[in-house]
């Protein structure tokens, strides 16, 4: 039995909106596949497929998941499950509101930079960043150090980050406080609520064998291979993210020899190391490619690096975090890790833009004054695997 449904949410992490169902359901949250992970602090829609659950059964659900922010529309027999990365791309809606100039910059006239923004993003596309959200922007441990912990395989290390709380009061911070102070693993998953599907399992697995390395393994080993590749990526986003801008502060918007581009023969049997071609000299002189046909790698046992000052900082940069012997592969946790390449620069498609302006009313001392303020709607397309962030980043000239 197989069924297809569209995930709508809201304030929810993808992994935990799944946790959530997987309970309701009675099922592993291994038996949910997606083509991706959509961002918490949004109202998002992503195809879902689940294994061993009616549409019947899915029906029944949706006044129960509405309460956690949650709708199920489209249900659905289905014959087949996603994969990660099996789409052709995000839509996004956005609204800016209350819009302001750069400190810097009061003189201009706000509709005309917001136009002149829209018009850079339009022709010039944006640097090709992975957005925040995908360390875990504003938490006390970012994914990106648990992913490193796993590839230098300190077990412990990883799940004692996995555990960190966040500075609140609430019955899972208070849970992941208590099994750090303790380690008493059987204590912590009384006190954890139902839908920590994830730090249930891997509790289960510290209960049984132990809070030591080989225990800690197993822990990891129990929770679904997404999960455990999701904190090694973040990891290897990083370093791009790192890469991307060391590249374009040592040479800008030139192509140079060493910089690596997609080979122009690209059919899917040629290997990853085939798939790019390092630009020669004539062809710098020549100015035969543009910085948009430029690719970094991310990082992993398949890919060859720049052959220029980029890929001696590659090698540097990973010695910084004692990788500069890693595999790739960490063989306890069946992690493969080939790597890829990920063009420096992304377009935007589809952009389409309006100004709203209302009043809001000011109390002062003296009186009420109204103050005019502006809201940018924007909607764009963007291709898999980039982020809304980075292009509202280059569109605003500000970090968020």
């Amino acid at each position: 039995i197989v069924s297809a449904f569209t995930l709508q949410k809201e304030n929810l992490e993808t992994l935990e909106a799944i946790g959530f169902l997987a309970a309701e359901l009675g099922v592993l949250p291994s038996d949910f596949s997606y083509t991706g992970i959509k961002d918490k602090k949004a109202i998002t829609y992503q195809p879902m497929v689940v294994k061993k659950v009616t549409p019947e059964r899915l029906k029944e659900i949706g006044s129960k998941m509405e309460k956690k922010g949650m709708r199920i529309h489209n249900i659905h027999s289905a014959c087949q499950h996603l994969r990660l990365g099996q789409l052709k791309g995000n839509h996004f809606d956005i609204v800016v509101r209350d819009l302001k100039h750069h400190g810097h910059d009061s003189s201009a006239d706000l509709k005309e930079r917001i136009s002149e923004a829209m018009r850079n993003v339009e022709t010039k596309g944006f640097v090709n960043y992975y957005g925040p959200q995908r360390f875990g922007q504003g938490q006390n441990v970012q994914t990106d150090q648990i992913g490193l912990a796993l590839l230098n395989e300190k077990m412990v290390k990883a799940v004692k980050l996995f555990f960190t709380p966040e500075d609140t009061d609430d019955p899972v911070n208070n849970a992941k406080r208590y099994f750090l102070q303790t380690e008493d693993a059987k204590g912590t998953l009384v006190m954890l609520p139902e839908f920590k599907v994830r730090e249930k399992m891997l509790l289960r697995a510290l209960n049984r064998y132990g809070v030591n390395h080989e225990g800690c393994t197993k822990g990891w080993l129990n929770i679904p291979h997404s999960m455990r590749i999701f904190y090694v990526h973040a990891y290897c986003s990083k370093i791009w993210n790192e890469a991307a801008s060391y590249r374009l502060q040592i040479y800008g918007s030139k192509v140079v020899k060493g910089d690596l581009v997609f080979a122009e023969e690209n059919d899917e049997s040629v290997s990853l190391n085939d798939k790019v071609h390092a630009v020669t000299a004539p062809e710098e002189s020549a100015n035969k490619y543009s910085l948009n046909q430029v690719v970094l790698p991310m990082v992993g046992h398949s890919i060859q690096y720049p052959s220029n000052k980029v890929g001696q900082w590659y090698h540097e940069r990973l010695s910084t975090d004692e990788l500069q012997m890693c595999k790739f592969r960490v063989s306890p946790l069946q992690l493969n890790i080939p790597g890829c390449y990920r063009p420096i620069l992304k377009n935007i498609q589809n952009l389409s833009y309006f100004l709203e302006e209302s009043e809001k009313g000011i109390e002062n001392e003296d009186n009420q004054q109204k103050e005019s303020e502006v809201s940018l709607h924007i909607s764009f397309d963007l291709d898999p695997s980039c982020y809304a962030t980075a292009c509202l980043r280059e569109i605003m000239k500000c970090d968020f």
